[in-house]
């Protein structure tokens, strides 16, 4: 519970068992989540039991795909304010939570950032091309869309409220991995205030089973910069159609 708004994180997972334990108690030993909920998205065999013997959560989520994971923890989760974050050890719920609860006092969404060089761990897999094609793109979606500072599209870890969550749940598409920016430029077409703050990304616990290759982090940019420009031309012409009703209405 924070001031008395009750709390919800999600993780969706695939191959975190040998980690999703400790994170989910790590969550809980904040002393502010009331709940977390696993999304169980074709996960490793033994997930569930290991999920079984905490205090969260868990639903099954067929549609392979990291979007299709956190849509359904996002609909499935009954606090007021919802955090959503990874369980394979890569951030830090123990002294980030609590960072992202204290800026939801002021906005309704809270964008985590990996790219502050400080706050990157060694061994964290966060490499040159990485970290700064993750603040190309975001920087693409700043200039097209007016916002704030942006500096890292493909952060998990991010809090939203119920309120703000309603707005955004019908206009979600991305099923992929590129739905981390949808959710940004959502963001920024319903004028939904938010900020980005650094937090820790730490060294993963175990292997990957979707581990990315230069091919497939570039076909992810590609579409997600695909996705971005679609979404400004829509969102201008959708402009250009208010205008012109309110213009006729008069």
């Amino acid at each position: 519970m924070w001031k008395n708004q009750s709390v919800s994180v999600v993780f969706s997972t695939y191959n975190e068992k040998d980690s999703i334990r400790r994170e989910i108690e790590d969550c809980f030993a904040t002393g502010f989540v009331d709940e977390v909920v696993v999304v169980n998205n074709n996960a490793a065999p033994g997930t569930d039991e290991e999920v079984a013997k905490t205090q969260a959560r868990i639903i099954q989520e067929p549609r392979q795909g990291y979007g299709y994971g956190y849509q359904a923890g996002l609909k499935a989760a009954k606090g007021d304010i919802v955090i959503m974050s990874e369980p394979d050890g890569t951030y830090d719920h123990k002294r980030d939570l609590i960072k992202l609860l204290i800026y939801s006092d002021d906005f309704p969404l809270v964008f985590g950032t990996r790219t502050t060089q400080a706050l990157i761990h060694e061994g964290a897999n966060m490499g040159f091309a990485l970290k700064w094609g993750n603040v190309l793109v975001a920087k693409v979606i700043e200039v097209l869309f007016m916002t704030t500072e942006l500096s890292d599209v493909g952060c998990t870890m991010r809090l939203i409220k119920k309120n703000a969550l309603r707005k955004m749940t019908p206009m979600f598409q991305v099923g992929g991995n590129y739905f981390s920016p949808e959710m940004m430029m959502l963001a920024a077409l319903f004028r939904i205030p938010f900020v980005e703050i650094p937090v820790h990304y730490q060294a993963r616990i175990g292997q990957s089973r979707g581990a990315a290759n230069f091919k497939k982090a570039f076909k992810i940019a590609f579409f997600m910069l695909t996705l971005i420009f679609s979404y400004r031309i829509t969102s201008l012409f959708r402009l250009r159609k208010e205008r012109l009703t309110q213009k006729t209405a008069k």
